[in-house]
C-alpha cells in the first residue's frame, strides 16, 4: 500500500492504524532499508509503516508487506511533527519509531513477540518504555565507507553512563526516576557531536493519547512518559541498535577526514541476539521472565 503525504495516509489510510503495535520507519538514506523493515515485521509489529522518498527503492517482497508514505526527512523537526500527526490519529495504540539502519531488540525478543512485551508492559501500568540507542560500526572504514556492516559489526561494551536530568522550570532540581544517558561514537567523539544530540535515550516504545506530544529532544510532554521505571519497581526497557550516528559522522564534511576507524579497547563483536545486549546492561527485564 502506498500513499502520497502524511496528509494522504491520514485522510484514506487511517485503517492501518486501528491495532497496533504499529512501527514508524523514517528512511533518511537508502542504506540497510529494506533490512530494517524486514527486522521490525520479524518482531511481530502489526503494521510498519515506512516514511521514505519517492526515489528510494524497496525490495518486492518487503514493499508488498508494508505500508509507504511520501516523506523527506530533512530534519529531526520534520520527523517530530510527523510522529504527532500520527499519535493524534491513533489515540490508544502502541507505537514504536525509528530510522533506517536501526534495529530494536528487547528482552527475549529471539522467542517472544513484540505484542506480548507490550501485553506484560501494559499490565505493569506502564504507557511508554525507554530504549538505549546502542551504536554499531564497521571494523573497517577503508571497505566499509559509509561505516555498515551487517555481517561483522562492532559496538562498544563500556562507557556507558547517566546523569540526573534537571527540572529548568523547579530550581533545577533532579526530576523524578529521569536521567539522561551517554555513550557510544557519540560519547567518544563528541566534539564532532552538538550537545543537545548527545544523549543516547529515546522513548521509541509508547501509547498514543489525545494531547501526547514528543518533543524536539525525542522526550514527552507528558513526563510520566519520559521516566525509565515505575514508582515501586524496575521495568522494562530496550534497545535500538543502530548504525546512525556511525553513518552521519562518515558523511559529515567536519567528521569523515578525521575519523580513520571507530574502533577502541572496549569494540566487541556485535551478536544480534538479545542475550548480549542483557549481560552488558543495555537493557532491562524487569519483572518480566
Amino acid at each position: 500500500m502506498k500513499y502520497a503525504s502524511v496528509s494522504a495516509f491520514l485522510k484514506n489510510g487511517k485503517q492501518h492504524l486501528a491495532k497496533g503495535p504499529v512501527a514508524l520507519v523514517f528512511a533518511e538514506d537508502d542504506v540497510e532499508l529494506d533490512t530494517t523493515l524486514r527486522h521490525h515485521q520479524q518482531l511481530g509489529f502489526k503494521q510498519v509503516l515506512v516514511f521514505m522518498p519517492d526515489a528510494f527503492l524497496l525490495d518486492e517482497t518487503v514493499s508488498e508487506e508494508v505500508v509507504r508514505i511520501g516523506f523527506e526527512a530533512t530534519g529531526s523537526s520534520e520527523v517530530v511533527a510527523a510522529i504527532n500527526q500520527i499519535i493524534a490519529a491513533a489515540p490508544g495504540v502502541w507505537l514504536y519509531y525509528c530510522f533506517n539502519a536501526e534495529y530494536l531488540f528487547f528482552p527475549f525478543c529471539e522467542t517472544r513477540t513484540i505484542g506480548e512485551m507490550l501485553a506484560f508492559h501494559t499490565e505493569e501500568r506502564r504507557d511508554a518504555m525507554l530504549t538505549y540507542v546502542v551504536d554499531l560500526y564497521a571494523e573497517n572504514l577503508t571497505t566499509h565507507k559509509n561505516a555498515v556492516s551487517l555481517d561483522a559489526p562492532l559496538m562498544d561494551r563500556s562507557g556507558y553512563y547517566a546523569l540526573a536530568r534537571e527540572d529548568a522550570t523547579d530550581n533545577y532540581k533532579p526530576k523524578e526516576r529521569q536521567l539522561d544517558f551517554y555513550g557510544g561514537l557519540r560519547w567518544r567523539f563528541e566534539e564532532h557531536v552538538p550537545y543537545e544530540r548527545r544523549k543516547i535515550d529515546r522513548i521509541s516504545i509508547f501509547r498514543a493519547k489525545s494531547d501526547l506530544k514528543l518533543r524536539e529532544d525525542f522526550t514527552f510532554n507528558d513526563e510520566e512518559y519520559n521516566t525509565f521505571s515505575c514508582e515501586w519497581h524496575n521495568s522494562l526497557t530496550a534497545a535500538v541498535c543502530s548504525f546512525r550516528t556511525a553513518k552521519a559522522l562518515k558523511r559529515n564534511p567536519g567528521s569523515q577526514f578525521e575519523i580513520k576507524t571507530f574502533n577502541w579497547h572496549n569494540s566487541v563483536p556485535f551478536e544480534w541476539h538479545s542475550r548480549q545486549l542483557l549481560d552488558l546492561g543495555l537493557m532491562e527485564p524487569g519483572q518480566w521472565f
